[in-house]
């Protein structure tokens, strides 16, 4: 059974590549670059401009230089190759120059007359091409070259994936693997929704002269009355579907492996297949393919019978020797290549569904090998060992990004290591929990113990030494790691250089809660206390700051909007923080500066954290806010804090064009300033609105002042430039503006929060002043998700306009 649920810190945004991929070759999909999230310093009311992305600080030349390679990038044009393969007709294939000799590999993997030859090299002019070479960098690849399909000898290595992927044909229609969440399938409504598949015409099939009716009748469970609420109708539900079933049997035999003498011969292994006429059959796969032997299930006799049939391709043999196998093999394909290609291709990581039918429990020696066997063999490393996997994910996110070549090139290796970690992971989550991992510790107590697997530390979501005994125990060691989860994946997509965090992955299986994470280099040879040089390891009690971490930190505060602070130790003494407390700064035996702890990258939630001292808007208070909740780590969700600071902003932008206009008006009229500093423009609360006050950008008085905007970005800028020629009256709406939305400076829109604020066991310097650059998303109307954030999905919906993603995240904005 595939684990019930697994979430991994990955890069958002993956491409598909151009044909399906198996095994080795699936996670070499394209990726599209992180999403970013919203910085205060996005657009002209930025501060500081050298804190923002490592990516935007370029160099004159190497901004040339990119845009020379990007221009060299969109010119390429593709071509047509002529491809010769054995037993097939020469067709011709669309190519591009940045396509990999690997991508057309797995193209004749894909195609109808090809699929079934796995171990082939592909020749140009008598040159064996490498796989993984560009087109372009082919000398004499050009149009209408001929690159021919040459079989190669197998090895065991090449056996195994060779039977794989006939197993993978086999089941090309069958969507168990989609419901237990295998080789990464996934579940497809598309050929539901379109009543079958289209042919090469793209109509659909007709029933002689008329078209086929369509049953438009509402299913029963969803008419009025109705009390069943079947779960099936949440999976795809093909009714003309009928499964082609191509073999009884095809496992791998007892006589494996082969003996000394056999494999002296060219013996590789040995299979056992009943076909459709019921007939038991035992096949050799060697070096030069498959062949029929004498052997029976209790008689080992490895000589090839009669007549002796040698094939380089197991569907070859299976023709011939099985005339319903070369029927329904073939209707199986040509049913197979007539699907949508979305449908054909893989997902660039696994997609686990959390309902699925019973299903009949068939044989498959593939899914037996892969739960009781140790795949070193068939996975992309090295034969007997591990791979490093700290390693590769933080050498691929050192990858040069000057132009867009290295950024294609950087994400695809990231997106790859990342998914073939998250694969792992998974893997080994499945096996500690089934019990097949030893433990580190293995004298604890079993909630207590952690485990290491292929290089891999695991670890389970409960309250280990009572470190969560403040915070709500077991639940809230259960939630710690999805918050942990999205902080890594928050300061991911930041993504500043030096700065490194952990491969994390969360896997939910058979009830339990599973944390994998990447092994810091040196961390298992040292105490915990000696290892930590920022951050606290306790709670706040013992908290320690480095030079080097704060400036790091510092460069992801602006996009993040995390306030720099000070907090107090229990001994009384200050130390500044440019994260929060729990985050901790360890220096690996690799040089490198890792972050890792980030349950708290997020401001916390006040209308599920009751705090002695504060009460809530009365608004608020009106609904049953705050509520006790379980745990006391509920925070805000990424996306409401940006659309919050979005907000803010656009108040700041109209606040300061309304004071202009003002200022302008008055001047007209030939009013002049005060005396004693005065100034004859309106002042507005401090962080907004008083409770129970509109904001002037609800009663939609602020709309018309939209011609000052441009005034105003032009007035910041030259603030922030500060270069003395502002007008003291405009500079002063600037700081009146900036003081009414809660901005820290006085001289620009910058909204930052403090990830500590109202933490408990622990206190900030100056706490009450601490808290003021938090209070407007935790105390205004704007911040509690009641207004206006609630009300906009509604808006939505009466204007028939909804967009169902942004609805639930805003609906699920507030608390974990």
């Amino acid at each position: 059974m595939a684990p019930a649920g697994a979430a991994a810190e990955q890069p958002p945004g993956p491409g598909a590549s151009k044909e399906p991929q198996r095994g080795e070759q699936r996670g070499r999909a394209e990726e599209e670059p992180p999403r970013i999230a919203l910085m205060n310093g996005d657009g002209l009311h930025e501060n500081h401009k050298d804190e923002t992305r490592q990516d935007d600080q370029k160099e004159t030349d190497h901004t040339e230089d990119a845009n020379d390679q990007e221009v060299i990038v969109i010119q390429d044009t593709g071509f047509t190759v002529r491809i010769h393969a054995p037993a097939v007709e020469p067709f011709s294939l669309q190519v591009s120059p940045q396509e990999m000799v690997q991508e057309i590999h797995q193209v004749l993997m894909d195609r109808e007359d090809t699929c079934h030859r796995t171990c082939f090299s592909l020749q140009f002019e008598g040159n064996v091409l490498d796989n993984f070479a560009e087109l372009k960098t082919i000398e004499g690849l050009q149009e209408d070259s001929v690159l021919k399909v040459i079989e190669e000898p197998y090895t065991v290595r090449e056996a195994r994936i060779h039977v794989r992927h006939i197993r993978d044909l086999l089941k090309s229609l069958d969507p168990s693997d989609a419901f237990n969440g295998v080789d990464c399938n996934s579940l497809s409504f598309l050929t539901v929704f379109t009543e079958g598949d289209l042919g090469d015409s793209g109509k659909r099939k007709k029933k002689g002269t008329e078209m086929e009716q369509i049953d438009c009748t509402p299913p029963e469970h969803i008419l009025p009355g109705s009390k069943e609420r079947p779960l099936c109708p949440l999976q795809p539900q093909n009714r003309d579907w009928k499964p082609l079933q191509c073999l009884k049997v095809l496992t791998m035999s007892g006589w494996n492996p082969p003996p000394g003498n056999r494999k002296m011969h060219g013996d590789l292994m040995y299979l056992y297949v009943i076909t459709m006429e019921d007939r038991h059959v035992s096949i050799t796969a060697s070096t030069r393919g498959f062949y029929l032997n004498q052997s029976t299930a209790y008689n080992f006799n490895p000589k090839p019978a009669s007549p002796s049939f040698l094939s380089h391709s197991l569907v070859e043999l299976l023709n011939q020797i099985s005339p319903s196998f070369k029927r329904n093999f073939a209707s199986l394909q040509k049913k197979r290549v007539q699907r949508h290609p979305l449908e054909r291709i893989y997902t660039p990581f696994q997609v686990y569904t959390w309902t699925a039918p019973l299903a009949e429990h068939a044989m498959d020696c593939v899914r037996a090998e892969d739960a009781y066997t140790s795949r070193l063999g068939y996975e992309e490393h090295i034969p007997g060992q591990t791979r490093d996997w700290n390693e590769e994910l933080q050498t691929t996110r050192e990858l040069p990004r000057k132009n867009l070549p290295e950024r294609l090139l950087r994400e695809r290796a990231i997106f790859k290591v990342h998914s073939d970690f998250t694969a792992a992971a998974t893997r080994g989550a499945m096996a500690v929990i089934d019990g097949n991992v030893m433990a580190i510790n293995p004298s604890e107590e079993t909630k207590m113990q952690m485990f290491i697997w292929n290089n891999i530390f695991f670890s389970l979501g409960f309250d280990v030494r009572d470190h969560y005994k403040d915070f709500g125990g077991d639940v809230a060691a259960y939630v710690a790691p999805t918050n942990d989860l999205n902080g890594v994946r928050t300061y991911n997509a930041v993504d500043v250089e030096g700065l490194y965090t952990l491969g994390t992955v969360v896997v939910d299986y058979r009830g339990y809660r599973v944390t994998a994470q990447s092994i810091i280099p040196g961390i298992l040879e040292r105490e915990q206390e000696q290892s930590v040089i920022y951050g606290s390891i306790d709670f706040g009690k013992t908290v320690v700051s480095h030079a080097k971490y704060l400036e790091l930190l510092e460069k992801t505060s602006r996009p993040l909007k995390i306030q720099k602070h000070t907090v107090l130790n229990d001994k009384n003494e200050e130390v500044e923080l440019c994260s929060s407390v729990e985050c901790k700064g360890i220096i690996g035996n690799d040089g490198r500066h890792y972050i890792l702890d980030l349950l708290r990258t997020f401001p916390p939630d006040l209308n599920f954290l009751p705090v002695d001292g504060e009460e809530m808007p009365e608004e608020c208070r009106k609904m049953g806010f705050p509520k006790q909740h379980r745990h006391q780590l509920c925070c805000l969700r990424q996306e409401l804090v940006d659309a919050f600071v979005e907000h803010r902003y656009l108040m700041f932008m109209k606040l300061a064009a309304l004071q202009l206009m003002q200022q302008k008006a008055n001047q007209s009229e030939g009013d002049t300033p005060l005396e004693n500093g005065g100034s004859p423009t309106p002042s507005f609360p401090e962080n907004g609105v008083e409770d129970g006050e509109k904001s002037p950008l609800e009663d939609g008085k602020m709309d018309e002042n939209v011609a000052g905007l441009d005034q105003v970005k032009e007035l910041t800028e030259t603030i922030a430039s500060d270069n003395g020629a502002v007008d003291p009256r405009s500079k002063e709406i600037i700081q009146n503006a900036c003081k009414a939305v809660g901005s820290i400076s006085s001289t620009s829109f910058d909204i930052r929060f403090n990830p500590d604020i109202f933490s408990p066991g622990f206190c900030c310097k100056h706490s009450r002043t601490a808290r003021v650059p938090l209070l407007p998303v935790i105390k205004s109307k704007e911040g509690l998700c009641l207004h206006p954030r609630a009300p906009a999905p509604c808006a939505e919906c009466r204007r028939f306009s909804s967009n169902l993603s942004s609805l639930k995240r805003v609906k699920n904005g507030c608390v974990e």
